[in-house]
């Protein structure tokens, strides 16, 4: 049979079922420990290896074409996976618009470790290779950024990598396009990771972070921190993702075809100063968004004309929340000032234009008619 087209592999996973009982649905094996039934049986203590996890770790291997995957508590989880791959006097380069968990985490957590890292524009090739240094190990792209929708090339800022004389990893967080829109690993990257929380397992209902790596050497490490760390996701939040997964490709396609009607509406409103939307010909990633990922997503930020009234429009849908995360079937807008970029200084927020009149709006998979009322309703409460 010739390979399956993704919708077919998301729906059935690596397995497909249970080989032990022939459950259509993977069980969720609820268990702290095993009985070990051979000297070489395979699960021994949950925290290593976990049978509804490795199915879900396997699933996703499967979607980014990748050779091993690692599923944990959460996406800073993840993050804090990949971080742990440096040591003392090593130097990483990372997207300057970063998720601000993760700038968090490096700035109060991990440079006490003195490892360095440089904030760079990934979209700016000229830029990263600049800031390349003979200690660099690791170059870390959010693609799209969050929340300013900054796109970089993935193959060319691997092939940067590939020509420093370091040779550092290239590690893409894919939380926003998912497998089913980008593939970072078939781009040259090394390490593609998740906030599986978000559109993978696609629900709210779960905290997921999840890891692909190619090569063994990069596996046997992730193996490491996963056992070592204690940061393995549990059995029904990973049964969660693996039904979320499911239905991949048919919330993404909805979520993208919310957005671009969510943009264009957002476009021409008069109290709407600018839309942050990859999917729009005029966005500056447009192109290499074209060439490099199948789709655009669900995820648009906004900036208002006016500040006056912004927090009435973000309590004002009726149908659209006013509450944090994102990738849901539900639309969520969400204050990035306050909310899920509060730990990065002002200064660094207003360079990146995360000001007092940025929205970011989550794009749901609810009626396209409905949304853009609920905006148009939220938007009359803005000032002008």
């Amino acid at each position: 049979m010739d390979k399956p087209a993704f919708a077919s592999r998301a729906v059935h996973g690596c397995q497909g079922h249970d080989p032990h009982t022939g459950a259509l649905s993977f069980p969720i094996y609820q268990t702290s420990t095993y009985v070990n039934a051979e000297d070489d049986w395979p699960y021994c203590y949950s925290r290593v290896q976990n049978p509804t996890r490795e199915e879900l770790e396997k699933t996703v291997a499967l979607l980014e074409e990748g050779d091993y995957g690692f599923a944990f508590a959460s996406g800073l989880a993840a993050v804090l996976a990949v971080f742990s791959l440096t040591k003392a006097g090593d130097h990483v380069l990372i997207s300057d618009d970063v998720y601000g968990g993760t700038y968090r985490l490096i700035e109060q957590i991990w440079r006490r470790y003195n490892i360095d890292f440089t904030y760079v524009d990934m979209g700016d090739l000229d830029a990263v290779k600049a800031a390349f240094r003979p200690e660099t190990v690791m170059v870390f792209i959010e693609t799209p950024t969050n929340p300013m929708m900054k796109v970089a090339d993935i193959a060319a800022v691997s092939a940067l990598a590939g020509e420093a004389a370091s040779r550092p990893l290239v590690v893409v967080d894919n939380t926003f396009l998912t497998p089913y829109y980008q593939r970072p690993l078939t781009l040259g990257a090394d390490i593609v990771l998740h906030s599986a929380t978000k559109f993978l397992a696609g629900h709210h209902d779960t905290t997921a972070g999840l890891i692909v790596t190619k090569g063994d050497a990069l596996a046997e490490s992730m193996r490491l921190f996963l056992k070592t760390e204690g940061t393995g996701l549990a059995p029904f939040d990973s049964w969660l993702t693996l039904r979320g997964i499911k239905t991949l490709p048919l919330r993404m396609d909805k979520h993208q075809a919310n957005a671009v009607a969510a943009a264009e509406f957002l476009q021409n409103h008069p109290k709407v100063e600018k839309v942050y939307f990859v999917g729009l010909p005029e966005h500056p990633g447009y192109a290499v968004s074209q060439k490099q990922a199948s789709g655009f997503g669900g995820m648009l930020s906004f900036s208002l004309k006016s500040s006056a009234g912004a927090e009435k429009v973000l309590r004002g849908g009726d149908m659209i929340l006013f509450a944090e995360s994102l990738g849901g079937v539900e639309t969520l807008i969400t204050y990035p000032m306050t909310q899920t970029h509060a730990s990065i200084p002002k200064d660094v927020r207003d360079k990146m234009g995360i000001t007092d009149r940025l929205l970011r709006l989550s794009v749901g998979i609810e009626d396209t008619g409905d949304i853009l009322r609920d905006l148009e309703k939220m938007l009359a409460l803005a000032g002008d």
